[in-house]
């Protein structure tokens, strides 16, 4: 046999067919490269969904929860703070009060101040005499007389009937000579003393002098003396014992 012989038993029996590849089959579907990344992409999906409802949405959900929770805290720490500026204000506006308190509680009178009422008039008319001529009027006080020994509440609605049972009024009867300008000044300077002071019942007489006696007496100079009584009215807060006693009273009986 030679070699021209084998060749042409190779093309005799060498008639090749074309042999494609062979894939798996799987329940009658071929998996090929195309359908194998077709289900590689459904099952990604199938994680990416798993992963969501089992992993992210309740970590989502916690998430929200302890924000909640963040925002309830936050609130309520406001609300604490509101409340202690309030709490500060409320403490200032109570120390204003007392003070306010306090300041109006010093315009009125009181015990002390009554017993040296006496000494700062007589001061006033004592100082209205200052660089006198000796013949020229001079100031006098002729009277000064409380009208009852302890002060009385005021229940007679002459001051408003809303002071009715809050005020206690001392009464005290003045009388003083000089002139009208002494008079108009020493008036003036006791309503600038620090008790808080009605005057009532005001009433003004010229005083009728004798004549001078040549040699004897200085002839007057000067405008004519007269004579102005009046009544002082000091009004005391009743004290809170005095006030609790009163409210007491008030109530009807059962």
């Amino acid at each position: 046999m030679t070699l021209s012989e084998d060749l042409n038993i190779v093309e005799q029996d060498g008639d090749l067919e074309a042999v494609s590849p062979a894939y798996p089959v799987v329940f009658g579907i071929t998996l090929t490269p195309t359908v194998i990344g077709i289900l590689v992409g459904v099952l990604g999906l199938i994680g990416a969904s798993y992963m969501l409802l089992n992993l992210i949405v309740p970590a989502w959900e916690t998430y929200q929860q302890q924000q909640g929770k963040q925002n309830d805290l936050q609130g309520q720490i406001e609300q604490k703070k509101a409340s202690i500026r309030q709490i500060d204000k409320v403490k200032e506006d109570l120390a204003l009060s007392k003070r306010q308190k306090l300041e109006v509680l010093a315009l009125f009178a009181n015990e002390n101040t009554l017993d040296t009422l006496l000494l700062d008039i007589n001061r006033l008319v004592e100082s209205s005499n200052a660089q006198l001529p000796a013949n020229a009027v001079r100031a006098e006080l002729k009277k000064f007389v409380p009208a009852v020994d302890k002060a009385e509440v005021i229940n007679d609605g002459s001051l408003g009937t809303q002071i009715n049972g809050k005020l206690k009024r001392r009464t005290i009867s003045v009388e003083l000579q000089g002139t009208y300008e002494q008079t108009q000044s020493i008036l003036r300077n006791i309503e600038r003393l620090q008790p808080l002071l009605i005057v009532k019942d005001y009433q003004s007489t010229l005083v009728s002098e004798p004549p001078a006696q040549p040699g004897k007496t200085l002839p007057r100079v000067g405008p004519a003396p007269i004579t102005t009584s009046f009544q002082l009215q000091a009004l005391i807060p009743l004290s809170p014992e005095e006030l609790a006693a009163a409210a007491k009273a008030e109530k009807p009986k059962k």
